[in-house]
């Protein structure tokens, strides 16, 4: 018997402390977590039970911190995607006998068009026809004060990105497919199921909902619910978006893209693209206009692909930056001509620090040739060429690389200097950052951390894999890097006295897609450079398609470069390395 009341007693006080656990969850979620919705309380006369109220999680952008001195490192949040309050007014055409006098009292507050308006509330037979949107406080209180039958206010939310353009392709936007409203492009697709809010309403009894979710709280796993915080600073941002919209007007570009990325660990702090959209607006773009080329579309970039293949030669034991070749301005590979892009020879005794210094095609042939195909192959494989980067975007294309598993020399010489093999652009800053860390191939990404609505969070972590290189080839083809900035960029006046910065330009030929072959008179034009060198906090990869009145990559890129170098030297505060 007194077993039996101790055993009752522990159950009564199992399911006491099972209550107050629940109870003091709802609380901490009411009072913390959810107190800007209940907040909305004071808005409840324009609420109904029928009204569904657009609820969605916040994407932020991070800034660096004040004390960031040294590399970047956690700052402010700051909202690049959240919900916006307003009203909308509403008609019920079956109320209104007076369509005209309706309409002139509402035009004296807002914005009407009247031939919409008449059209709507002379449905008769229709109950509820919405005419105005996103109205102020100010203007939802004084049509509310009219008191005009068939006349109501609502309350409403909607998607809204405080930074316009700012981030477009990474961000995505909200639209309707078909009946659906949800996450279009970007990480709004991305992490749609995360950001989603059920359209429960808050104004239910609160004690109610304890007992009623008892069974959900403690037996059914729920979809986690909560905000994104991405690795994007706004105001790099900012300047990479600005030097890109300069250059893309200057040269009358098709499209141009840029991407500032830590190499370390594939945090992502700058992603652009022009054109771009805006977010709040996209209706009346093309498209077109919403696919990331940067995760979406293969390019042939040309020579920022030679220090990959020198990379590898050197790491082979099969060239040093001392080993000289004679340069005779071209090479045959299989009755093909291969000619140096201003088809001059430079001679015997041409180092492999000359090949890279001065872009030659045929010395990446004479490495290509030392190397092998087979080694060629398995060393550019082993920077992901031809696999997904695994990058938080959605969409991502791989590489296209089929001319490394045919047995013809001509296709293995052509991609030494960077000719009918293409990739991504994420896929190609990945693939040099390798360079630039020693080895390591990291995975891009845009997203640090997940809040979620409970109140914990999560640190996204990604995985590291080694290509062939080891971290002497690593350091060695930076040294060459580091020569070609300071030797050869403007010819050596772009150095800088107090930083070490590795470098390479880029001119590829466009593939015509519809008749094949190449377009003679359209280029690639890229351009890759990390910093400090020996120990990088950022690396930097632009490029641009089809530039007009410019031949060659170091026109198109140098000064834009130097000026994103410079500017986040200065903004994050690194200190000098020479």
């Amino acid at each position: 018997m007194a077993y039996s009341f101790i055993f009752r007693s522990r159950i009564i006080l199992f399911c006491v402390v099972v209550f107050f656990l629940v109870l003091v969850g709802k609380l901490f979620l009411v009072q913390i977590v959810h107190r800007d919705l209940y907040s909305d309380s004071a808005d409840r006369q324009y609420f109904t039970p029928g009204s569904n109220i657009y609820e969605r999680g916040t994407i932020f952008f991070q800034s660096k911190s004040k004390d960031q001195g040294g590399g970047p490192k956690n700052g402010q949040l700051i909202a690049a995607a959240t919900q916006a309050s307003g009203f909308k007014v509403a008609i019920d055409p079956s109320k209104i006998t007076d369509a005209e006098s309706v309409y002139l009292k509402l035009s004296k507050i807002i914005i009407l068009d009247r031939d919409e308006f008449l059209e709507k509330a002379g449905k008769t037979s229709d109950s509820y026809e919405e005419v105005a949107h996103r109205l102020s406080k100010t203007s939802a209180d004084a049509i509310s004060s009219l008191k005009i039958p068939g006349v109501n206010i609502f309350k409403e939310k909607w998607r809204f990105y405080p930074g316009g353009t700012l981030a477009s392709h990474a961000l995505g936007f909200i639209g309707y497919k078909g009946n659906e409203l949800g996450g279009r492009y970007g990480l709004e697709r991305q992490y749609d199921e995360l950001l989603a809010r059920r359209s429960d309403t808050p104004y239910v009894n609160f004690f109610a909902e304890v007992f009623s979710n008892i069974n959900k709280t403690l037996f059914k796993h729920e979809t986690a619910q909560g905000d994104v915080i991405t690795t994007i600073e706004p105001t790099v941002q900012d300047f990479l978006e600005n030097k890109l919209g300069e250059v893309k007007e200057k040269y009358q570009i098709d499209s141009i893209g840029g991407i500032i990325m830590n190499p370390m660990d594939g945090s992502i702090y700058a992603f652009g693209v022009k054109p771009d959209f805006n977010p709040n607006d996209f209706s009346k773009e093309k498209t077109s206009t919403f696919s990331n080329p940067l995760v979406e579309s293969v390019l042939e970039f040309g020579s920022v692909v030679k220090p990959l293949v020198m990379a590898a030669a050197l790491d082979a034991g099969v060239v040093t930056a001392n080993t000289t070749y004679n340069d005779k301005g071209s090479v045959i590979v299989e009755k093909k001509e291969i000619f140096n892009f201003d088809k001059k020879a430079r001679g015997p005794g041409t180092s492999m620090q000359e090949v890279l210094n001065q872009s030659l095609n045929t010395g990446m042939v004479f490495v290509e040739q030392k190397l092998g195909k087979i080694k060629l192959r398995d060393y550019l494989f082993s920077f992901g060429i031809k696999d997904k980067t695994g990058i938080d975007l959605p969409n991502e294309t791989r590489g296209l690389v089929s001319n490394l598993n045919v047995s013809r020399e001509f296709e293995y010489a052509n991609a030494a200097f960077g000719q009918g093999i293409a990739f991504t652009p994420v896929a190609m800053i990945r693939a040099l950052a390798s360079l630039a860390n020693g080895g390591n191939l990291v995975v891009p990404h845009v997203v640090k951390e997940i809040k979620y609505e409970n109140g914990s969070s999560k640190v996204m972590s990604y995985p590291t894999v080694r290509t062939k290189i080891t971290e002497e080839t690593g350091e060695e083809i930076t040294r060459m890097l580091v020569t070609v900035m300071d030797k050869a960029i403007k010819g050596g006046l772009a150095k800088l006295d107090h930083f070490s910065v590795a470098v390479k330009t880029g001119t590829a030929q466009v593939a015509d897609n519809i008749n094949g072959g190449y377009y003679e008179d359209r280029h690639t034009h890229s351009f890759v450079g990390y910093f400090p060198a020996y120990d990088p906090k950022f690396i930097v990869f632009l490029y641009a398609v089809n530039p007009k009145g410019v031949p060659y990559a170091a026109t198109t890129w140098t000064d834009p470069f130097l000026e994103i170098t410079k500017f986040l030297l200065n903004y994050y505060e690194i200190p000098p390395d020479r």
